[in-house]
């Protein structure tokens, strides 16, 4: 979803990067994120306003379906 390679991701970790760096410094957002859909916490990820918490969510909704066998065409929907 980030761009990010193994080695990109863990610097981030190591660094402690909140959120908002995370994000900003990730190497390409994936154009197909925006067609997650569905709802985190009793959002829907698709109605959430603010930029960052809605890529915050987005993630948070890749990795549950991920994490429940989907694969990642339904998810994107694609």
């Amino acid at each position: 979803m980030t761009g990010y390679s193994q080695a990109g991701l863990q610097r981030q970790i190591d660094r402690g990067s909140d959120f908002e760096t995370f994000f900003a410094e990730a190497p390409s957002i994936n154009p197909h994120t925006s067609l997650i859909k569905g709802v985190v916490c009793g959002v829907r990820v698709e109605a959430i306003e603010d930029p960052l918490m809605q890529k915050i969510r987005y993630l948070d909704k890749l990795i549950d379906e991920l994490a429940k066998g989907r694969p990642l065409e339904k998810i994107l929907r694609s």
